[in-house]
């Protein structure tokens, strides 16, 4: 029977999922003979569970919570890397109609004009548009005709016919077949999230952990993140 393959866990945010599926998974599994075990969730969701006592090797979130993880010693100090960093977008229907999103007041009018808009309530994401829309004088609006959902691709709406639109960052929404990106939202509210990865100071596997962060700063991994709908934050010179 053969040995089983040593496995590293990864808890991570969601907008790396369609980069590390296709690209960065099967290379860093091929190459090492280590099997990765990914735990995938909102940054939001991933901070409760390690307030609650979980771990994993590694942990891939937005930079404001592994500011909050490296004070507390939480991850183990020099083993951060900056990995990506992420738009929000909009999406649609693959043919279906592309309204414009190419200023703040096409944005508006494209939120209130539209019969439904999906978003997620515990991303980081939904968060930041919740914010946005009632900054817009528009939140009351918007919210009688949303779909929400607590975590997930807020994609799968428009693709079952519940959302003619959906909100989420670009890397997430790409991650959903079926369905073309109109853009991202104008620079005046647009939100950059940035990610990063480090090793658990108790991982269980820590030196897999750091094999795998490792090869998430190299410029192999920096194609993948912008096939991936992300902006690398690492080189893509070898």
């Amino acid at each position: 029977m053969p040995e089983e393959r040593q496995t590293v866990t990864v808890m991570s945010a969601l907008a790396v999922e369609l980069a590390f599926k296709r690209y960065i998974i099967p290379d860093f599994e091929a190459e090492t003979g280590l099997s990765l075990k990914m735990d995938w969730a909102p940054t939001s969701v991933l901070m409760r569970r390690i307030a609650d006592g979980a771990r994993a090797d590694v942990i891939l979130a937005i930079d404001g919570s592994m500011d909050e993880l490296e004070a507390a010693g939480t991850i183990l100090a020099g083993t951060r890397v900056p990995v990506a960093r992420s738009l929000l977008g909009v999406a649609v229907k693959a043919g279906a109609a592309r309204p414009d999103i190419s200023s703040p007041q096409a944005f508006t009018d494209m939120l209130t004009g539209v019969d439904k808009v999906a978003f997620s309530e515990g991303g980081a994401s939904g968060i930041y548009f919740a914010g946005l829309i009632e900054r817009l004088g528009i939140a009351d609006a918007v919210r009688a005709n949303a779909i929400t959902i607590p975590t997930g691709f807020t994609a799968e709406k428009i693709v079952a016919g519940e959302a003619e639109v959906a909100i989420q960052q670009i890397s997430e929404l790409m991650s959903v077949p079926g369905i073309e990106i109109l853009g991202p939202f104008p620079d005046a509210l647009q939100s950059v999230v940035e990610l990063s990865a480090a090793v658990f100071a108790d991982a269980a596997n820590p030196s897999g952990a750091q094999a795998f962060v490792s090869a998430l700063a190299r410029p192999s991994s920096a194609v993948a993140y912008e096939k991936g709908g992300l902006t690398p934050r690492i080189s893509t010179a070898s």
